[in-house]
């Protein structure tokens, strides 16, 4: 087997659903305690150097309605920088399409919420950021190994 490709269990419908249902308590617990928990995420690379985690809400392209993920985060001056990496699988999470359609979102850190304007990096301003986000978190460039797609980074830049 190639050392670098995705774990086939990852494929499972069932690491899909996990990952929905551990959105979902993460964003509830971050929500009630003002990302006393839930603010930092510490699994895999993140386990020794525990990596902060925002709150960033979007309106579903399809639903409208306002739909909240936890993401890990870099900060750029300003700028909110996250990314579209959901663990390596083929396809790029819901939210990032979301924010392709309405780049209006808000992003919450800690207990303090800011609207923000949220654009797709371009090449340069990828290469530029990617080393620092896999400084911050050393799996996204094993998540990018696992993928044919890029990974796309994200800009929030304060509204």
């Amino acid at each position: 087997m190639d050392a670098n490709a995705r774990p086939a269990q990852l494929d499972s419908p069932i690491v899909g659903r996990i990952i929905k249902i551990g959105s979902r308590l993460n964003t509830r617990l971050y929500k009630l305690t003002g990302g006393r928990l839930g603010g930092t995420w510490r699994v895999g690379a993140a386990l020794k150097k525990p990596t902060p985690v925002c709150l960033l809400t979007s309106t579903g392209r399809k639903s409208g309605e306002a739909r909240t993920v936890p993401l890990l985060y870099l900060t750029d001056g300003d700028d909110i920088v996250v990314v579209a990496s959901q663990g390596g699988l083929p396809k790029n999470p819901a939210w990032y399409y979301n924010v392709r359609a309405d780049p209006s979102v808000q992003i919450q850190i800690g207990s303090d919420s800011k609207a923000y304007i949220a654009r797709i990096a371009d090449d340069v301003e990828r290469a530029e950021l990617w080393p620092r986000l896999v400084e911050l978190y050393a799996d996204f460039d094993t998540y990018a190994a696992w993928t044919d797609r890029v990974i796309p980074v994200v800009i929030c830049s304060p509204a």
